[in-house]
């Protein structure tokens, strides 16, 4: 048999790794340090806003208007509107986590790989819960800050707005976009096995 009429043998085919323009890796590696930058101010600003904030700005934040404070918040009430506060938070922080990692990736090159994939759709999932997070706990504040008053005073509020919806679309967004990198990489990997 000749060389000509023999199978070609089948390669697995690697993740596909482009050589991505300087420009594409130092946009990249700025990302990283602005992940950082996040990670680190975030938490300071929320404990700053738990604890320095004004009581109207707390009440404010659970959807409940300034007439709904019958006396001051106690020292409690702000700790357990800031642990509620914080959970959205740390949901988000971990999604910021997840984005410096593949910023970290892209800066290397690798774009089209499984763990890209795999990194952004973590991104997504949770972005999505901070955003899903943000609305139950504002809730559950809304309950705390209000827990003293007498019975028949105290309030459940829930506040949907347009930052919430703008989250979950983001959420939604970069989820679609790491389906269409994981198919890229697929059909990359399919032709390169038929090479």
């Amino acid at each position: 048999m000749s060389d000509s009429r023999r199978p070609r043998p089948v390669t697995t085919a690697k993740a596909i790794t482009p050589v991505l323009p300087n420009r594409l890796r130092r946009m990249s590696r700025w990302m990283v340090r602005a992940c950082w930058a996040l990670l680190l101010l975030l938490p300071a600003g929320l404990l700053a806003y738990a604890w320095v904030g004004t009581d109207e700005l707390l009440l404010r934040h659970a959807n409940l208007s300034a007439h709904a404070l019958l006396a001051p918040l106690s020292d409690l009430q702000r700790a357990g509107a800031g642990v509620l506060l914080a959970l959205p938070l740390g949901f988000l922080l971990v999604g910021i986590w997840n984005a410096k990692t593949c910023f970290g990736r892209f800066a290397q090159g690798q774009v089209f790989t499984l763990d890209a994939v795999v990194g952004l759709r973590r991104v997504a999932g949770w972005v999505a819960a901070a955003a899903l997070a943000a609305l139950l706990c504002s809730m559950a504040a809304s309950v705390v800050l209000t827990l003293h008053h007498p019975a028949g005073q105290r309030m459940l509020a829930l506040g949907v707005g347009s930052n919430h919806l703008v989250t979950l679309f983001f959420a939604a967004l970069v989820w679609v976009m790491a389906d269409v990198i994981g198919q890229g990489q697929k059909l990359a990997e399919d032709n390169a096995g038929f090479v």
